[in-house]
C-alpha cells in the first residue's frame, strides 16, 4: 500500500507539473514543418528484396533471442561498437535489451539502405531523405524512452520515480525558455571565469566593438593580429577558460593580438547585408589598428563565416590595389565553395528559405533557431544524450564551459542571413568571378595573393575538409594547408598543453585533399605551433611592447571581453 501511495503520487505531481507549465506552449510552437522531397514509387522487386533481406534478418535476431548457441552471432560494425548510447553492459548481459538493441541497430541498417536504393531522387533531394531519415532513426533509438532503456528502468526502480519527476521538470523549465539546456546554469560568467584574457576595448561601433589584449611579453611581433570570430557566435570561443583560450596562448607568443566582438543583431541592425560586414566590420577594424599602432599591415585570422568574409575581404582590397593592408591571412574551417558544404545544405533550399523568412522578425533571426539547427546536425550528442541523461535519468546538469559557448546564443540581422544562404549555400555564386560585389567592386578569389593558412577539421561536420580544401583552388598566393584532428570547435580550440589529437601536414604540392592525405605526415597533438613558426616565417621583425602596443584605459570602453557579449 506504501508503494502504490507513492507511484500514485509520483503520476499525480507529473500531471500537475505538465497542467502548471500550460498545454498553450503546443500552440504557440511553429506549425511550419520543413517539407520532405517526395519520394518517386519505389521499385516492386528491389522492395522485395529489401523486405526479404528484412524478414530474414528479423528471423535471425528471434533465433538468437531464443538460442543463442545455434545462432550466427550478431556481427557489430566499428561505429556500433563505438555507439555510446549502448556502452552500458546491460544493454548486452540482458537478453531483452540486447534484443531490443540489435532490432534497432538492425532496422536502422534497412532504412539507411532502403535510402540509397531510391530512385529519381536528384542528389540533393537524396541528400535531405538521408538526413531526415537518420534524424528519425536517433530520435527512435530505445535508449531515449523509459522503458526501453535498461538504465531509466533502474534508475526508476532505485528513486521510485523521481528521477522522471526531476527530468520531467527539466523538460519543462526547456520549453519554458525554448532552448535545450547543455550545462549548468550559472557555473560560466563572461569576464570572471571565461573570456578572462585581460585587454580593453579600443573602440566600438554600431556593429562591433575591438578589443585589444594586453601584452605579457617585453618584445612582440611588428605585425599585429586581429581575430575575426563568426558573428553566429560568441567570440570567447578562442578564450575560454586560461588553460584553453587560443587568444592567450598567442599573447603569450609575443603577438599583439585584436578580437573583433560582434553585436548580437537587434532591430537597428534590420538592413545589415554582407557588405556591412566587410566594409563597417573587417575593412573598418583593420584600418584601425594599423591607425592605431601606425603600422602597414596586419595578420587575420577569420574562423568559419568570418573565414569566408575575411576571404572576401581580401578580394575587395586587391582588387582596390590594398592587398599589403593584410600581411598574412589565417583560415579556421572557411568555407568559399559551398558545392560540398555538408550537411547545412540540407536545410537550403526555396522552401527552407521561406520558412526562415517567416521565422524572422524585427529584422532579425532569433539566435535559438540557428542554435537549434547546428544542435540537429548533431542530433544524437547535442539533443538525444540530454533527452536520455537529464529528462529520462533525471541526472544533475554538470559544468562544461564549451557548451555554456554554445548556449550563448547570438541573434542574426534577417536581411544578412537570408542572402548569405541564398548567394552562397544555394547558388554559390562567391567563387564565380564578379558574381558579387562589396561596394560596387567585384569580388575575384583568384585575385588574392596574401599569404595564406588554411586549417580544417578532419570530422568537421560544419565544414567538412573536403568543403574546405576547395579554398586552396581559389587562392594565387602562397598557402599552407593543415588538417586537424577532431571537428569544426575542438579541432580548432586544442592548446598545446592539452596533449590531444594530431594534425596532418604535406609540404609537397597537391591537387586534391585525397592526394593531401596520401602524402601527409601526422604530428601529434595541436597544429598551433605549426601555425606561430609560420607567422613568424612572414613576420620576423620584433618590437618593444611598449606605447600603443599596451591598450590604453579608456572609462567609457571598458575592459575586455567588453559590454556586446554580454547582450542578449
Amino acid at each position: 500500500m506504501e508503494d502504490l501511495q507513492h507511484w500514485t503520487w509520483v503520476f499525480g505531481r507529473a500531471q500537475q507539473m505538465m497542467m502548471e507549465q500550460g498545454l498553450d506552449l503546443v500552440g504557440q510552437m511553429s506549425t511550419h514543418v520543413p517539407p520532405l522531397p517526395a519520394v518517386p514509387p519505389v521499385d516492386p522487386a528491389a522492395a522485395m528484396r529489401a523486405g526479404a533481406e528484412l524478414w530474414a534478418d528479423t528471423m535471425t535476431l528471434w533465433q538468437r533471442f531464443l538460442d543463442p548457441a545455434a545462432a550466427p552471432k550478431f556481427e557489430e560494425t566499428p561505429e556500433q561498437a563505438r555507439d555510446k548510447r549502448f556502452k552500458a553492459p546491460q544493454w548486452r548481459e540482458q537478453p531483452v535489451f540486447d534484443f531490443i538493441r540489435q532490432s534497432y541497430l538492425t532496422l536502422s541498417n534497412h532504412l539507411l539502405k532502403g535510402v540509397d536504393q531510391v530512385e529519381g531522387l536528384t542528389p540533393k533531394q537524396k541528400e535531405q531523405l538521408r538526413f531526415a531519415t537518420q534524424g528519425f532513426i536517433d530520435a527512435m533509438s530505445p535508449s531515449n524512452f523509459p522503458a526501453t532503456n535498461p538504465l531509466v528502468v533502474e534508475r526508476t526502480i532505485e528513486t521510485k520515480g523521481e528521477n522522471l519527476l526531476k527530468g520531467l521538470a527539466h523538460m519543462l523549465n526547456d520549453l519554458s525558455k525554448g532552448q535545450m539546456t547543455q550545462t549548468v546554469e550559472g557555473a560560466f560568467a563572461v569576464g570572471e571565469n571565461i573570456a578572462t584574457t585581460p585587454g580593453r576595448v579600443v573602440k566600438r561601433t554600431p556593429l562591433y566593438e575591438l578589443i585589444q589584449y594586453s601584452p605579457t611579453t617585453e618584445t612582440v611581433f611588428e605585425t599585429p593580429l586581429v581575430i575575426f570570430p563568426p558573428w553566429i557566435n560568441r567570440f570567447y570561443i578562442l578564450d575560454l577558460t586560461p588553460e584553453k583560450s587560443f587568444i592567450r596562448w598567442a599573447v603569450e607568443q609575443g603577438l599583439t593580438v585584436f578580437v573583433v566582438s560582434w553585436k548580437s543583431a537587434d532591430a537597428t541592425m534590420a538592413d545589415v547585408i554582407w557588405d556591412d560586414y566587410v566594409e563597417r566590420g573587417q575593412i573598418d577594424a583593420i584600418d584601425t589598428i594599423r591607425e592605431l599602432l601606425g603600422v602597414e599591415s596586419v595578420h587575420a585570422i577569420g574562423y568559419c563565416v568570418a573565414g569566408t568574409t575575411l576571404a572576401a575581404t581580401l578580394a575587395v582590397l586587391a582588387a582596390r590595389g590594398e592587398a599589403a593592408k593584410v600581411k598574412s591571412a589565417t583560415f579556421f574551417t572557411a568555407q568559399v565553395d559551398f558545392s560540398e558544404a555538408g550537411d547545412l545544405n540540407v536545410f537550403v533550399d526555396d522552401e527552407q528559405l521561406a520558412l526562415i523568412q517567416s521565422l524572422s522578425s524585427d529584422g532579425f533571426l532569433d539566435g535559438r533557431y540557428m542554435a537549434a539547427t547546428f544542435n540537429l546536425l548533431r542530433g544524437r550528442d547535442l539533443i538525444w544524450n540530454y533527452v536520455t541523461s537529464n529528462y529520462l535519468l533525471g541526472e544533475d546538469y554538470v559544468p562544461f564551459d564549451l557548451l555554456h559557448w554554445n548556449s550563448d546564443v547570438t541573434n542574426l540581422p534577417a536581411k544578412w542571413h537570408a542572402s548569405y544562404l541564398s548567394d552562397l549555400y544555394r547558388d554559390n555564386l562567391l567563387v564565380r568571378p564578379g558574381a558579387l560585389a562589396i561596394a560596387r567592386t567585384p569580388i575575384d578569389l583568384h585575385r588574392i595573393t596574401t599569404p595564406c593558412y588554411v586549417q580544417a577539421g578532419r570530422e568537421d561536420h560544419i565544414a567538412p575538409a573536403r568543403s574546405v580544401w576547395k579554398l586552396m583552388d581559389q587562392l594565387a598566393g602562397p598557402r599552407r594547408f593543415v588538417l586537424a584532428g577532431s571537428g569544426h570547435i575542438a579541432g580548432v580550440v586544442n592548446p598545446p598543453a592539452a596533449g590531444k589529437y594530431q594534425y596532418w601536414v604535406n609540404p609537397d604540392p597537391v591537387a586534391s585533399l585525397d592526394a593531401f592525405v596520401a602524402g601527409a605526415t601526422e604530428v601529434k597533438g595541436s597544429w598551433w605551433p605549426d601555425w606561430i613558426d609560420w607567422i613568424a616565417a612572414h613576420d620576423p621583425n620584433r618590437v618593444p611592447a611598449t606605447g600603443a602596443r599596451c591598450p590604453s584605459v579608456n572609462p567609457e570602453l571598458g575592459d575586455a571581453p567588453g559590454t556586446y557579449v554580454r547582450q542578449r
